[in-house]
């Protein structure tokens, strides 16, 4: 994919699906929550489709020892245009450790979007790639306005520069209302930062703990608000929310349906539309 920036382009990405689901219960006791449906697709589809869209064609897909299901379902990645490359994540230490799991097949700029998350319309990452290839940060990392900080890292932003990160805060402490959605591009510089992480809460190693490491140290990390639909399919009502969304946007449930979802307009992410 040619990108604005002197011809920059971005041909590798990171899915972390190893998380075990366990809101999701007992579904994922069986099925890796990332294929859970979302209309007529796993949820991890959506994404899959949404890095092809960007012109990325190598993904690694991060996944735990036992959730043989991914890769029995997905296959190599040719039926949607990509190849997969499947990284086991030994232990579930967290998301920089899931990303830092991949790091032997990434040799260049790369984006993240985790596979357990639903975002409309698909072209959210190549836009957010696009900004990324047109600054050259460090770091670029996707956010919008979230009415519960809790849920989120929370970026202290200058401009469009980041000059802080907090995970999930409580609302006192929260430096802003601008909430990470779980999409990055990143350079390689990353894996750095994150192998001087510490782990923190249950031993976990957090991704937003490394991009405050790359802050702390003066690198450039940057942030691009992403319009649509971001739902977190993490429990069964968000699940149910996000096919809500999906099947009236697609004509199969009428405008005078319930739904309760995420969903973004002016730049604020909204719980009720």
């Amino acid at each position: 994919m040619q990108q604005r920036g002197g011809g920059m382009t971005v041909k590798q990405g990171i899915i972390p699906a190893a998380g075990s689901g366990t809101r999701l219960g007992p579904f994922t006791n069986a099925i890796p929550k990332e294929l859970l449906p979302v209309g007529e697709k796993a949820v991890i589809e959506h994404v899959v489709e949404a890095m092809q869209i960007a012109g990325i064609e190598n993904i690694a897909i991060v996944v735990s020892p036992h959730k043989h299901g991914l890769s029995d379902y997905l296959g190599s990645g040719r039926r949607f245009g990509v190849h997969f490359t499947y990284v086991v994540q030994e232990e579930r230490l967290g998301l920089a450790n899931a990303v830092a799991a991949a790091e032997h097949v990434i040799d260049g700029t790369f984006a993240v979007v985790l596979g357990d998350n639903f975002f409309a319309p698909k072209t959210f990452l190549a836009d957010l790639i696009a900004y990324h290839a047109e600054h050259r940060p460090d770091t670029t990392v996707g956010v919008a306005v979230v009415e519960d900080v809790t849920r989120h890292g929370i970026i202290r932003p200058d401009g469009d520069r980041i000059t802080g990160m907090v995970e999930k805060p409580r609302p006192e402490e929260a430096p802003s209302s601008l909430g990470a959605l779980g999409a990055y591009v990143f350079e390689t510089r990353i894996f750095d930062a994150i192998a001087r992480t510490r782990p923190g809460h249950k031993g976990e190693y957090q991704l937003t703990d490394a991009i405050r490491l790359q802050v702390d140290g003066g690198m450039d990390v940057r942030y691009r608000v992403i319009d649509g639909i971001h739902i977190d399919v993490g429990t069964p009502q968000d699940l149910m929310r996000a096919n809500q969304w999906y099947l009236r946007e697609n004509g199969y449930i009428d405008d005078s349906s319930s739904i309760h979802a995420e969903h973004q307009q002016n730049g604020t992410i909204k719980d009720n539309f």
